[in-house]
């Protein structure tokens, strides 16, 4: 998920929450495929609920600092 993508949903009235579910999913799902390859297998980390909420909400954050 791109950030326009979580700037285009959040104005449309996803919370920050469901966005971070979302975007964690999605980034999760990408790290699998990754990691089909042998020699790719360890590569890649999984991340957190709480740290696709950072990322989301850092996103956020941004854009409503650079639109002021």
């Amino acid at each position: 998920m791109k950030k326009r993508e979580i700037i285009e949903k959040w104005k449309q009235g996803l919370s920050k929450e469901t966005l971070a579910k979302m975007y964690r999913r999605e980034y999760n799902q990408g790290i699998k495929i990754i990691r089909l390859s042998l020699e790719n297998r360890h590569k890649g980390r999984f991340i957190t609920n709480y740290e696709a909420l950072s990322y989301v909400e850092k996103i956020i954050y941004m854009y409503i600092k650079n639109k002021k």
